[in-house]
């Protein structure tokens, strides 16, 4: 049985050229969450439609977060605990770095406890909202692999990806580990 993917997006939800909006287009095995407001994150509402989203699905799913929806992984997964098979974190933001955004603070206080599953960060050499030391930080409190790629910028619709082949293959070989290991 193939994993299904839970696609998470930061702040604005993922527009069209992002790589998740590509991925979701062309991939039935892959969902999206859908919190109230993709632009005045709340860190509560985002956590249950987070929990609607996994609850919804025939099984436990990969999370597959971009920015802002990586600290809620970490939120999500100290509260509640719900079972997902997997994730992979891109571009985890710094709620200490001058360019993360004001209306993110619920997020600031992320979790630093091991994540409950298997997991992966994602991160760009010049991304501006986290830094690799950062990432690396983060990949050690969170127990999660840490794939250092080259100057992508965020990584976003804005580093002009397109679909983002490199990051399919990253999951594509993350999902394999994964349902390998009986998930």
């Amino acid at each position: 049985m193939t994993l299904p993917i839970l696609l998470l997006p930061g702040i604005g939800g993922s527009g069209p050229d992002h790589w998740q909006s590509h991925w979701e287009r062309t991939d039935p095995d892959m969902t999206r969450f859908a919190p109230s407001d993709w632009d005045r994150p709340e860190l509560a509402d985002w956590c249950e439609a987070l929990d609607r989203a996994v609850k919804s699905l025939n099984s436990s799913p990969i999370l597959v977060a971009h920015s802002l929806a990586c600290l809620l992984v970490a939120h999500w997964a100290a509260a509640r605990g719900a079972p997902v098979a997997g994730a992979m974190l891109v571009a985890v933001p710094d709620p200490c770095g001058r360019a993360f955004p004001d209306e993110a603070r619920s997020f600031a206080q992320a979790s630093a406890q091991p994540l409950p599953f298997p997991s992966l960060i994602v991160a760009s050499a010049n991304d501006p909202y986290g830094t690799v030391d950062y990432s690396k930080r983060r990949s050690g409190q969170w127990g999660s692999r840490l794939i250092a790629l080259g100057p992508l910028g965020r990584i976003n619709a804005g580093s002009n990806l397109g679909d983002w082949p490199e990051g399919r293959e990253i999951l594509t070989s993350f999902r394999a580990e994964i349902e390998g290991n009986g998930a």
